[in-house]
C-alpha cells in the first residue's frame, strides 16, 4: 500500500512502552529506531509525492528498512523476556 505509515508503534503495538523505554535508555536501539524512522519517512515521501527514483534505489531503501525492523523486533523480544 503506497504511503503506508510503518511507525514502530504501529508495527509493534504490543511493545509501545518498551520501544519508548529502549529509545531512552539503549543508545544502540535508539540509533536503529532513528534510522528506521528516517527510512520510513523517506520511502513514504517518495511514494506519496511520486518522486522519480530508480527501482534499485527504492528497493535498497525498503530492504534496509526491513532489515532494521527485523533487528528491532529481535531486540524487543529479547528485552521483553
Amino acid at each position: 500500500m503506497l504511503g503506508e505509515n510503518h511507525l514502530l508503534s504501529n508495527e509493534f503495538p504490543q511493545y509501545s512502552d518498551l520501544i519508548q523505554s529502549l529509545k531512552a535508555n539503549d543508545s544502540d536501539f535508539n540509533s536503529k529506531a532513528r534510522r528506521y524512522h528516517e527510512l520510513d519517512h523517506k520511502i513514504r515521501g517518495l511514494e506519496v509525492n511520486k518522486v522519480p527514483t530508480t527501482d534499485e534505489h527504492f528497493s535498497a531503501l525498503k530492504i534496509e528498512r526491513a532489515e532494521l525492523k527485523d533487528h528491532i523486533y529481535h531486540a524487543l523480544k529479547a528485552h521483553a523476556g
